[in-house]
C-alpha cells in the first residue's frame, strides 16, 4: 500500500472503525503537533543551553502540524454528508485549525532561535 493510499484510507475511516475515526486522528495529530510547538516555544524563551534540539522541535511540530492538516483537508474532502451527520466533519473542521496552529508555533520556534552556525544579528564581518 503506498503512503497516500493509507492516508486516503485514514482520513476516509476505513482503517479502523466509522467515519468519525478519520477526523479524530486529525484531532489528536493535530493536538499532538500543537502541544509540541508550545513546549518547544517554552524552550527557545528560556534559551538554555544544548538548544539544538529546539530547532529539531520545531521541525516536528511543523511536520505533525501539516500531517495533522493533510489528514483533515482529505477527510472533510471525502465525507459524506454534513455536519450532524456522524461522519466527523465537526471534527474535521476543527482539526485544521490545531494542524495549521503547529505549523505556526513550529516556524515561529525557528525564528526565534536561528542556527547556531549563523552569524548573531548586528555583527560585522
Amino acid at each position: 500500500m503506498t503512503a497516500s493510499a493509507v492516508l486516503i484510507a485514514a482520513a476516509e475511516g476505513g482503517i479502523i472503525g466509522d467515519g468519525r475515526t478519520g477526523a479524530n486522528l486529525a484531532l489528536a495529530t493535530g493536538a499532538l503537533g500543537l502541544a509540541i510547538g508550545w513546549l518547544v516555544l517554552r524552550r527557545v524563551g528560556r534559551r538554555r543551553a544544548g538548544t539544538g534540539s529546539a530547532r529539531n522541535g520545531g521541525w516536528v511540530a511543523i511536520a505533525v502540524g501539516t500531517v495533522g492538516t493533510a489528514l483533515a483537508v482529505l477527510h472533510l474532502a471525502t465525507a459524506s454528508g454534513g455536519p450532524g451527520t456522524g461522519n466527523g466533519v465537526v471534527g474535521a473542521v476543527v482539526a485544521v485549525p490545531l494542524g495549521l496552529g503547529a505549523v505556526f508555533l513550529g516556524r515561529r520556534a525557528l525564528i526565534r532561535f536561528p542556527r547556531s552556525g549563523s552569524r548573531a544579528e548586528g555583527t560585522t564581518v
